[in-house]
Protein backbone atom coordinates (compact mmCIF):
# COMPACT_ATOMS: atom_id res chain seq x y z
CA UNK A 1 0.00 0.00 0.00
CA UNK A 2 1.82 3.47 -0.68
CA UNK A 3 2.12 6.02 2.13
CA UNK A 4 2.54 9.53 2.14
CA UNK A 5 5.67 10.83 4.15
CA UNK A 6 4.20 11.09 7.43
CA UNK A 7 3.41 7.15 7.07
CA UNK A 8 -0.46 7.52 6.38
CA UNK A 9 -2.34 6.02 4.06
CA UNK A 10 -2.46 7.67 0.50
CA UNK A 11 -6.26 6.67 0.20
CA UNK A 12 -7.27 8.29 3.48
CA UNK A 13 -5.86 11.26 2.54
CA UNK A 14 -7.65 11.78 -0.48
CA UNK A 15 -10.95 11.12 1.67
CA UNK A 16 -9.82 13.87 3.96
CA UNK A 17 -8.95 16.54 0.84
CA UNK A 18 -12.64 15.56 -0.77
CA UNK A 19 -14.41 16.07 2.34
CA UNK A 20 -12.36 19.54 3.44
CA UNK A 21 -13.12 20.66 -0.44
CA UNK A 22 -17.41 20.00 -0.16
CA UNK A 23 -17.28 21.53 3.28
CA UNK A 24 -16.03 24.89 1.98
CA UNK A 25 -17.90 24.66 -1.43
CA UNK A 26 -21.06 24.42 0.81
CA UNK A 27 -19.94 27.57 3.18
CA UNK A 28 -19.68 29.17 -0.04
CA UNK A 29 -22.95 28.59 -2.25
CA UNK A 30 -25.63 28.60 1.35
CA UNK A 31 -26.84 31.99 1.83
CA UNK A 32 -27.02 33.03 5.10
CA UNK A 33 -30.21 32.25 6.77
CA UNK A 34 -31.24 34.98 8.67
CA UNK A 35 -30.27 37.91 6.19
CA UNK A 36 -32.39 40.47 6.38
CA UNK A 37 -34.24 41.73 3.15
CA UNK A 38 -36.61 44.10 1.24
CA UNK A 39 -39.68 42.93 0.08
CA UNK A 40 -43.22 44.02 -0.99
CA UNK A 41 -46.28 43.44 0.71
CA UNK A 42 -48.87 40.99 -0.54
CA UNK A 43 -52.33 41.14 -0.75
CA UNK A 44 -54.72 38.01 0.02
CA UNK A 45 -58.13 37.70 0.55
CA UNK A 46 -58.50 35.74 3.62
CA UNK A 47 -61.53 35.68 6.45
CA UNK A 48 -61.61 39.00 8.34
CA UNK A 49 -60.17 38.71 11.73
CA UNK A 50 -58.47 41.06 13.93
CA UNK A 51 -56.25 39.84 16.84
CA UNK A 52 -55.87 41.84 19.97
CA UNK A 53 -54.14 41.13 23.00
CA UNK A 54 -55.65 41.07 26.68
CA UNK A 55 -54.76 39.42 29.69
CA UNK A 56 -56.32 36.54 31.83
CA UNK A 57 -57.63 38.12 35.51
CA UNK A 58 -59.49 36.55 37.95
CA UNK A 59 -63.73 35.84 37.71
CA UNK A 60 -63.38 38.44 41.66
CA UNK A 61 -60.64 40.37 42.90
CA UNK A 62 -60.52 42.70 46.04
CA UNK A 63 -58.14 45.09 47.35
CA UNK A 64 -58.78 45.01 51.23
CA UNK A 65 -58.29 48.02 52.95
CA UNK A 66 -57.71 49.03 56.71
CA UNK A 67 -60.30 50.33 58.22
CA UNK A 68 -59.48 51.99 61.28
CA UNK A 69 -55.94 52.26 62.53
CA UNK A 70 -53.75 50.04 64.20
CA UNK A 71 -51.04 47.87 64.53
CA UNK A 72 -50.77 44.53 62.52
CA UNK A 73 -51.06 41.41 64.67
CA UNK A 74 -52.56 38.99 62.52
CA UNK A 75 -52.31 37.30 58.68
CA UNK A 76 -53.57 34.41 58.23
CA UNK A 77 -51.39 33.45 55.32
CA UNK A 78 -49.50 33.72 52.18
CA UNK A 79 -49.47 34.42 48.43
CA UNK A 80 -51.51 31.59 47.10
CA UNK A 81 -53.10 30.24 50.65
CA UNK A 82 -56.95 29.46 49.94
CA UNK A 83 -59.24 30.37 52.48
CA UNK A 84 -62.93 30.33 52.68
CA UNK A 85 -66.18 32.65 52.82
CA UNK A 86 -65.88 34.54 56.04
CA UNK A 87 -62.04 33.67 57.38
CA UNK A 88 -60.16 35.98 59.15
CA UNK A 89 -57.69 37.58 56.99
CA UNK A 90 -55.75 40.24 58.78
CA UNK A 91 -56.33 41.75 62.51
CA UNK A 92 -54.86 44.66 63.55
CA UNK A 93 -54.89 45.53 67.51
CA UNK A 94 -57.74 46.81 69.43
CA UNK A 95 -56.97 46.86 72.61
CA UNK A 96 -57.89 50.83 73.20
CA UNK A 97 -61.20 49.97 72.03
CA UNK A 98 -61.64 46.85 74.14
CA UNK A 99 -61.09 49.87 76.76
CA UNK A 100 -63.50 52.27 75.65
CA UNK A 101 -65.87 48.86 75.41
CA UNK A 102 -65.80 48.38 79.18
CA UNK A 103 -66.10 52.06 79.69
CA UNK A 104 -70.09 52.08 77.66
CA UNK A 105 -70.65 48.94 79.68
CA UNK A 106 -70.67 50.66 82.53
CA UNK A 107 -72.51 53.55 81.25
CA UNK A 108 -74.98 50.82 80.21
CA UNK A 109 -75.24 49.23 83.29
CA UNK A 110 -75.59 52.75 85.32
CA UNK A 111 -78.56 53.69 82.95
CA UNK A 112 -79.93 50.63 83.60
CA UNK A 113 -80.48 50.77 87.20
CA UNK A 114 -81.82 54.53 86.42
CA UNK A 115 -84.34 53.52 84.30
CA UNK A 116 -85.23 50.66 86.69
CA UNK A 117 -85.76 53.69 89.32
CA UNK A 118 -87.76 55.65 87.31
CA UNK A 119 -89.99 52.99 86.60
CA UNK A 120 -90.70 51.98 90.17
CA UNK A 121 -91.31 55.55 90.96
CA UNK A 122 -93.46 56.36 88.06
CA UNK A 123 -95.60 52.99 89.30
CA UNK A 124 -95.39 54.39 93.34
CA UNK A 125 -96.68 57.89 91.77
CA UNK A 126 -99.98 55.60 90.14
CA UNK A 127 -100.76 53.62 92.98
CA UNK A 128 -99.78 56.06 95.94
CA UNK A 129 -99.91 59.50 94.69
CA UNK A 130 -97.93 62.18 96.83
CA UNK A 131 -99.74 64.20 96.82
CA UNK A 132 -102.78 62.03 98.85
CA UNK A 133 -100.11 61.34 101.51
CA UNK A 134 -99.42 65.06 101.80
CA UNK A 135 -103.20 65.95 102.99
CA UNK A 136 -102.90 63.01 104.82
CA UNK A 137 -99.85 64.11 106.90
CA UNK A 138 -102.14 66.71 109.27
CA UNK A 139 -104.77 64.57 109.45
CA UNK A 140 -106.00 62.54 112.46
CA UNK A 141 -106.34 59.46 113.04
CA UNK A 142 -109.28 56.35 113.09
CA UNK A 143 -112.43 58.25 112.22
CA UNK A 144 -111.79 62.23 112.09
CA UNK A 145 -109.09 61.46 110.05
CA UNK A 146 -111.70 59.88 107.38
CA UNK A 147 -114.07 62.81 108.12
CA UNK A 148 -111.69 65.07 107.74
CA UNK A 149 -110.62 63.50 104.13
CA UNK A 150 -113.72 63.69 103.10
CA UNK A 151 -114.77 67.12 104.41
CA UNK A 152 -110.92 69.09 103.43
CA UNK A 153 -110.65 67.98 99.97
CA UNK A 154 -113.70 69.26 99.01
CA UNK A 155 -114.19 72.50 101.06
CA UNK A 156 -109.90 73.32 99.54
CA UNK A 157 -111.45 72.70 96.55
CA UNK A 158 -114.49 75.02 96.86
CA UNK A 159 -112.67 77.99 98.10
CA UNK A 160 -109.60 77.80 95.45
CA UNK A 161 -107.42 76.03 98.44
CA UNK A 162 -105.66 73.73 96.40
CA UNK A 163 -106.81 70.87 93.62
CA UNK A 164 -105.96 67.69 94.41
CA UNK A 165 -106.59 66.21 90.83
CA UNK A 166 -104.16 68.29 89.41
CA UNK A 167 -101.58 67.77 91.58
CA UNK A 168 -101.88 64.07 90.86
CA UNK A 169 -101.71 64.65 87.38
CA UNK A 170 -98.41 66.93 87.41
CA UNK A 171 -96.95 64.39 89.98
CA UNK A 172 -97.21 61.32 87.36
CA UNK A 173 -96.07 63.89 84.15
CA UNK A 174 -93.07 64.75 86.07
CA UNK A 175 -92.51 60.91 87.23
CA UNK A 176 -93.49 59.82 83.10
CA UNK A 177 -90.65 62.24 82.21
CA UNK A 178 -87.90 60.99 84.56
CA UNK A 179 -88.82 57.56 83.18
CA UNK A 180 -88.89 58.85 79.68
CA UNK A 181 -85.21 60.45 80.21
CA UNK A 182 -83.54 57.33 81.81
CA UNK A 183 -84.95 55.32 79.08
CA UNK A 184 -82.79 57.54 76.72
CA UNK A 185 -80.02 57.36 78.45
CA UNK A 186 -79.89 53.28 78.34
CA UNK A 187 -80.32 53.63 74.22
CA UNK A 188 -77.70 56.46 74.03
CA UNK A 189 -75.65 54.10 75.78
CA UNK A 190 -76.48 51.29 73.74
CA UNK A 191 -76.11 53.65 70.59
CA UNK A 192 -72.39 53.73 72.33
CA UNK A 193 -71.72 50.17 72.54
CA UNK A 194 -72.84 49.26 68.88
CA UNK A 195 -70.73 52.49 67.27
CA UNK A 196 -67.65 50.46 69.26
CA UNK A 197 -68.71 47.03 68.40
CA UNK A 198 -68.64 48.23 64.58
CA UNK A 199 -65.65 49.46 64.98
CA UNK A 200 -64.09 46.56 66.59
CA UNK A 201 -65.08 44.47 63.42
CA UNK A 202 -63.68 46.45 61.70
CA UNK A 203 -60.02 45.74 62.60
CA UNK A 204 -60.35 42.79 61.61
CA UNK A 205 -60.34 41.63 57.57
CA UNK A 206 -62.76 38.73 56.43
CA UNK A 207 -62.45 36.93 53.32
CA UNK A 208 -65.60 38.18 50.98
CA UNK A 209 -65.74 34.74 49.14
CA UNK A 210 -64.28 31.82 48.50
CA UNK A 211 -60.54 32.57 47.00
CA UNK A 212 -56.39 33.00 47.81
CA UNK A 213 -54.62 35.52 48.65
CA UNK A 214 -52.87 36.83 45.69
CA UNK A 215 -50.72 39.90 47.01
CA UNK A 216 -49.78 40.78 50.63
CA UNK A 217 -48.95 44.05 51.04
CA UNK A 218 -48.22 44.70 55.04
CA UNK A 219 -46.66 42.02 57.41
CA UNK A 220 -47.26 41.41 61.14
CA UNK A 221 -46.05 44.43 63.22
CA UNK A 222 -46.96 47.02 60.35
CA UNK A 223 -49.05 50.14 62.04
CA UNK A 224 -51.46 51.10 58.93
CA UNK A 225 -53.57 53.93 58.24
CA UNK A 226 -57.60 53.74 57.00
CA UNK A 227 -57.48 53.65 54.06
CA UNK A 228 -53.98 51.45 53.46
CA UNK A 229 -54.16 48.33 51.41
CA UNK A 230 -53.33 45.09 53.24
CA UNK A 231 -54.06 42.74 50.86
CA UNK A 232 -55.39 41.22 47.59
CA UNK A 233 -57.73 38.48 47.45
CA UNK A 234 -58.92 36.56 44.23
CA UNK A 235 -61.47 33.66 43.51
CA UNK A 236 -59.28 32.44 40.68
CA UNK A 237 -61.15 28.34 40.35
CA UNK A 238 -62.44 30.65 36.85
CA UNK A 239 -60.64 32.69 34.56
CA UNK A 240 -61.75 35.50 32.92
CA UNK A 241 -59.59 37.65 29.29
CA UNK A 242 -60.00 40.78 29.77
CA UNK A 243 -59.25 42.53 26.31
CA UNK A 244 -60.70 46.28 24.64
CA UNK A 245 -61.73 46.12 21.48
CA UNK A 246 -61.95 49.22 19.13
CA UNK A 247 -65.58 50.32 18.74
CA UNK A 248 -65.71 49.52 15.14
CA UNK A 249 -65.41 45.84 16.30
CA UNK A 250 -67.42 46.12 19.02
CA UNK A 251 -70.96 45.39 17.16
CA UNK A 252 -69.05 42.34 15.87
CA UNK A 253 -70.01 40.68 19.19
CA UNK A 254 -72.97 39.32 21.30
CA UNK A 255 -72.61 38.19 25.05
CA UNK A 256 -72.10 34.13 25.12
CA UNK A 257 -70.98 34.42 21.51
CA UNK A 258 -67.50 32.11 21.08
CA UNK A 259 -64.36 33.64 20.11
CA UNK A 260 -60.93 32.37 19.96
CA UNK A 261 -58.27 32.57 22.50
CA UNK A 262 -54.62 31.88 22.68
CA UNK A 263 -52.79 32.42 25.82
CA UNK A 264 -49.29 32.97 25.85
CA UNK A 265 -46.66 30.07 25.73
CA UNK A 266 -49.73 27.73 23.92
CA UNK A 267 -49.72 26.84 20.14
CA UNK A 268 -53.56 25.87 20.12
CA UNK A 269 -56.56 28.39 20.21
CA UNK A 270 -59.21 27.47 23.00
CA UNK A 271 -62.85 28.71 22.95
CA UNK A 272 -63.62 31.70 25.06
CA UNK A 273 -67.35 32.92 25.53
CA UNK A 274 -67.93 36.50 25.74
CA UNK A 275 -69.67 37.14 29.75
CA UNK A 276 -69.28 40.85 29.52
CA UNK A 277 -69.36 43.74 27.03
CA UNK A 278 -69.39 47.26 28.66
CA UNK A 279 -71.98 49.94 28.30
CA UNK A 280 -69.12 52.90 27.65
CA UNK A 281 -66.19 53.65 25.46
CA UNK A 282 -63.12 55.03 26.55
CA UNK A 283 -63.30 58.16 25.52
CA UNK A 284 -59.13 58.80 25.50
CA UNK A 285 -58.52 54.99 23.61
CA UNK A 286 -61.95 54.56 21.87
CA UNK A 287 -62.39 51.61 22.82
CA UNK A 288 -64.60 49.44 24.61
CA UNK A 289 -63.78 46.93 27.56
CA UNK A 290 -65.19 43.43 27.01
CA UNK A 291 -64.82 40.05 29.57
CA UNK A 292 -64.40 36.70 28.17
CA UNK A 293 -64.85 33.43 30.28
CA UNK A 294 -62.05 30.68 30.31
CA UNK A 295 -62.97 27.23 30.43
CA UNK A 296 -62.56 25.90 33.56
CA UNK A 297 -60.00 23.11 32.84
CA UNK A 298 -57.62 25.67 31.08
CA UNK A 299 -54.22 25.77 32.90
CA UNK A 300 -53.56 29.60 33.41
CA UNK A 301 -53.06 32.19 35.58
CA UNK A 302 -53.95 35.21 36.74
CA UNK A 303 -51.59 38.38 34.32
CA UNK A 304 -51.32 36.26 31.50
CA UNK A 305 -51.19 37.83 28.14
CA UNK A 306 -53.33 36.15 25.64
CA UNK A 307 -54.05 36.92 22.13
CA UNK A 308 -57.94 37.40 21.40
CA UNK A 309 -58.97 37.29 17.91
CA UNK A 310 -62.31 39.44 17.04
CA UNK A 311 -64.30 39.23 13.75
CA UNK A 312 -64.26 41.66 11.95
CA UNK A 313 -67.32 41.14 9.76
CA UNK A 314 -69.39 38.61 9.03
CA UNK A 315 -68.02 34.94 8.56
CA UNK A 316 -69.01 34.35 5.08
CA UNK A 317 -67.25 37.77 3.57
CA UNK A 318 -63.72 37.76 2.29
CA UNK A 319 -61.38 40.69 2.44
CA UNK A 320 -58.17 41.67 0.84
CA UNK A 321 -55.76 42.09 3.11
CA UNK A 322 -51.85 43.03 3.78
CA UNK A 323 -50.28 39.72 4.38
CA UNK A 324 -46.34 39.56 5.35
CA UNK A 325 -44.38 36.75 6.65
CA UNK A 326 -43.72 36.32 10.01
CA UNK A 327 -39.98 36.69 10.12
CA UNK A 328 -40.58 39.90 9.51
CA UNK A 329 -42.62 40.83 12.84
CA UNK A 330 -40.83 42.02 15.69
CA UNK A 331 -42.30 41.44 19.11
CA UNK A 332 -40.93 43.95 21.80
CA UNK A 333 -43.12 43.37 24.71
CA UNK A 334 -46.73 43.02 24.00
CA UNK A 335 -47.09 45.17 20.91
CA UNK A 336 -45.79 43.57 17.15
CA UNK A 337 -44.08 45.73 15.15
CA UNK A 338 -42.74 46.32 11.41
CA UNK A 339 -40.13 48.05 10.08
CA UNK A 340 -40.64 49.47 6.60
CA UNK A 341 -38.64 51.21 3.87
CA UNK A 342 -40.13 54.80 4.14
CA UNK A 343 -39.66 57.26 0.68
CA UNK A 344 -36.37 57.99 1.86
CA UNK A 345 -34.84 55.03 2.33
CA UNK A 346 -35.04 54.81 5.80
CA UNK A 347 -35.94 52.15 8.26
CA UNK A 348 -38.95 53.16 10.27
CA UNK A 349 -41.13 51.09 12.75
CA UNK A 350 -44.80 50.76 12.39
CA UNK A 351 -46.78 49.12 15.14
CA UNK A 352 -49.58 46.48 13.46
CA UNK A 353 -52.05 44.62 14.97
CA UNK A 354 -51.86 40.98 13.55
CA UNK A 355 -54.56 38.57 12.37
CA UNK A 356 -54.54 34.84 11.32
CA UNK A 357 -51.52 33.17 10.63
CA UNK A 358 -52.16 31.62 6.74
CA UNK A 359 -50.39 28.68 5.19
CA UNK A 360 -46.47 29.17 4.53
CA UNK A 361 -45.60 31.57 7.53
CA UNK A 362 -47.46 34.43 6.43
CA UNK A 363 -49.45 36.64 8.49
CA UNK A 364 -52.62 38.93 8.30
CA UNK A 365 -52.03 42.09 8.94
CA UNK A 366 -55.77 43.49 10.29
CA UNK A 367 -54.02 47.17 10.86
CA UNK A 368 -50.98 49.82 10.92
CA UNK A 369 -50.24 48.74 7.00
CA UNK A 370 -51.71 49.88 4.18
CA UNK A 371 -50.36 47.02 1.36
CA UNK A 372 -47.97 49.48 -0.48
CA UNK A 373 -45.00 49.63 1.76
CA UNK A 374 -41.90 48.15 1.50
CA UNK A 375 -40.98 46.07 4.76
CA UNK A 376 -37.83 44.23 5.97
CA UNK A 377 -37.80 40.68 6.61
CA UNK A 378 -35.72 39.19 9.30
CA UNK A 379 -34.60 42.50 10.50
CA UNK A 380 -31.00 42.22 11.62
CA UNK A 381 -30.72 42.58 15.64
CA UNK A 382 -30.60 46.01 17.41
CA UNK A 383 -32.84 48.18 14.33
CA UNK A 384 -34.43 51.07 14.85
CA UNK A 385 -36.31 53.57 13.32
CA UNK A 386 -33.69 55.19 11.19
CA UNK A 387 -31.44 52.33 10.20
CA UNK A 388 -30.09 53.12 6.95
CA UNK A 389 -30.98 49.70 5.05
CA UNK A 390 -27.44 48.73 2.86
CA UNK A 391 -27.26 45.38 1.07
CA UNK A 392 -25.68 42.39 2.28
CA UNK A 393 -22.38 41.71 0.97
Amino acid sequence: MAVNRAGLPLQKNYFRFVQLISALSLAVVMPVANAWRIIDIEQQHVGTSSVLGGTVIPYKEVVLNAQMPGRVTLISGSEGDSFSKGALLVSLDDDDLQAKRQAVLSRIYGADSALRNARAQYNRELWSPASRDATRQNMGMGVPAMFDSMFTRNFATMFDAGEPALNRQTDLIAQGTGMSQAYAGYLEAQAGLAELDAKIRDTKSLSPFDGVITDKLVEVGDTVQPGQPLLKFAHIKYLRVKVDVPVRLVRNLKLKQMVPVRLDGSNEDIMARVSRIYPVADSSRHTVKVKLDLPTDVVAGPGMYARIKIPTAGADQMAEMPVIPETAIVQRGSLPSVFIVNSEGVAEMRIVRTGARTDKGMVVISSGLSGKEKIIDNPPPGIASGWQPKKPK
